[in-house]
């Protein structure tokens, strides 16, 4: 028989068992939350054998959310998470989850408390990580969402793990994110940005990210044995660049705990203490692994480009580090993505263009090619490396509305040039119209004489034209003239 004990406001379920290793009996207590109900339901099932009371994770007396997600971090996110992944979820983690739900017992989160929780996230500050700047007062829905993805895989594991029941985070109220489309340029736009660009490295770059449909990461992990511009590749436009790696700043303890081998190259860093190294590692996902074909005229500059670098590891000698990468800075060290940026920024700020973000050149990049291509997704897809077709069709493929006014004029054009498609509808209304005056009264000058009072006769022309127009108040006016007395009494 097993026992409910209540303390601290809390209920436990105590019940006697037999020690495997000691062969002896030995009372044990399983925590049971809050709820009176859910310690009935244990206690029941318990005594039912429902339950093997010898399992130790049975026997656990309490786990809290702290101790949940230590266990999920340790053994799902370890397998599951690439570098970037890893760190953004140990921020959400640390920085919001904790402080709030903590110390709560994972069986006394229900779906009430999970409600209760993202109610206190809407008031709670934004925090900065380490690499990201806060951009709102308060946790954004957007990274609330976030947090609720997380937390109901963590209490899917928790259920497979039997320290719960049901998934509170499964049908919790969300508050609903507004995805507002990103500003970005036309051609005729970037053109003006690429002539106004003093800054060699960003000209490269706004030149990869548009012909190319590449994330700025990839831009600045792509390596010279990755581009092929001979002049055989060129003349048969075979001119392409392979992406297989990007360039990013992690964690050290990142690249500690992750089991996949995400990293391939760990650059040196001047400041030994830091917490973070830069590092080539693989795209985002295996679809972002893609060849991509080059305009003659940028496999043209990248090798200009080349030339350029060439004469600076001369210029150098010993001092210039190879790393082989296509963007870097002068003494070859990798060039991170916040200098791009700010080199950006400046080229909007001198050149007074329309203030967007560099990724928005991306967003540009497909625009155009599915202008180009007629909306050839697939082909669009595959230089972007989206994994799924409709990130493409949802999000980056903004259609400008000078272009969607064209389709009309081109409809038009094409569909309705006809004149004889309007005759069947303006047949069918005259008809109408013809059907409906032959049936009216053979005197409704008297009746609207009545209703509106004097009338001249072009007034009543105007009305009766009017009335052609609208059956419906045709018919309003046959009624009324079909009832004299009542017409008259008015």
């Amino acid at each position: 028989m097993a026992s409910i004990v209540k303390r601290n406001g809390n209920y436990s379920v105590v019940y006697n068992c037999l020690d495997p290793d000691t062969g002896k009996t030995k009372q044990k207590w399983i925590s049971a939350g809050k709820i009176l109900a859910e310690a009935r339901t244990l206690r029941g099932k318990i005594e039912a054998g429902f339950l093997d009371v010898s399992h130790p994770a049975t026997l656990e007396t309490s786990t809290t959310v702290k101790k949940l997600l230590n266990e999920f971090v340790d053994i799902y996110g370890k397998d599951r998470w690439g570098l970037s992944g890893y760190d953004n979820n140990l921020a959400l983690i640390n920085n919001y989850i904790m402080p709030l739900l903590g110390d709560v017992e994972v069986r006394a989160v229900t779906p009430r408390v999970a409600d209760n929780f993202i109610r206190q996230l809407q008031e709670t500050p934004a925090v900065s990580s380490w690499n990201r700047k806060a951009q709102s007062e308060f946790v954004t829905p957007k990274t609330i969402e976030k947090i609720v993805k997380l937390l109901r895989t963590a209490f899917k594991q928790a259920i497979r793990w039997e320290m719960t029941e049901k998934n509170p985070f499964d049908l919790v109220n969300v508050p609903r994110t507004k995805y507002t489309r990103r500003d970005i340029w036309t051609a005729d736009t970037i053109r003006q940005a690429l002539d106004a660009c003093k800054d060699n490295r960003l000209y490269i770059c706004i030149n990869i990210s548009f012909a190319c449909s590449c994330r700025l990461g990839e831009i600045l992990g792509l390596t010279w044995n990755n581009v092929a511009i001979s002049d055989d590749d060129i003349a048969a436009d075979n001119a392409s660049i392979y992406i297989d790696k990007e360039l990013a700043r992690c964690t050290l303890k990142a690249m500690d705990n992750v089991v996949a081998n995400d990293v391939m190259k760990i650059f040196k860093t001047n400041n030994p203490n830091s917490t973070t190294r830069v590092v080539l590692k693989k795209p985002k996902t295996e679809s972002s692994i893609r060849k991509i074909w080059l305009p003659k005229t940028l496999a043209y500059i990248l090798r200009d480009w080349r030339q350029a670098q060439e004469k600076m590891k001369i210029f150098l000698g010993n001092e210039y580090e190879d790393n082989n990468l296509v963007i870097c800075l002068e003494n070859g060290r990798p060039c991170e993505a916040r200098l791009i940026e700010e080199s950006f920024q400046h080229l909007k700020d001198d050149a007074a263009l329309p203030n967007v973000v560099f990724h928005s050149l991306r967003h540009s990049s497909c625009t155009y090619k599915l202008k180009l291509n007629h909306g050839d997704l697939k082909a669009t897809q595959g230089d972007t490396g989206h994994a799924e077709m409709d990130m493409i069709t949802d999000v980056y493929a903004h259609i400008l509305d000078e272009d969607r006014k064209v389709n009309a004029q081109k409809f038009e054009a094409s569909f309705y040039a006809n004149p004889a498609l309007h005759a069947p509808m303006i047949d069918r209304q005259e008809e109408l119209i013809h059907r409906n005056t032959a049936e009216m009264p053979v005197q409704p000058v008297t009746p609207v004489r009545t209703v509106r009072g004097a009338a001249s006769g072009s007034d009543v022309e105007d009305l009766f034209e009017k009335l052609k127009r609208n059956p419906a108040a045709l018919e309003l006016l046959k009624t009324l003239l079909s009832e004299p007395n009542r017409t008259a009494g008015q």
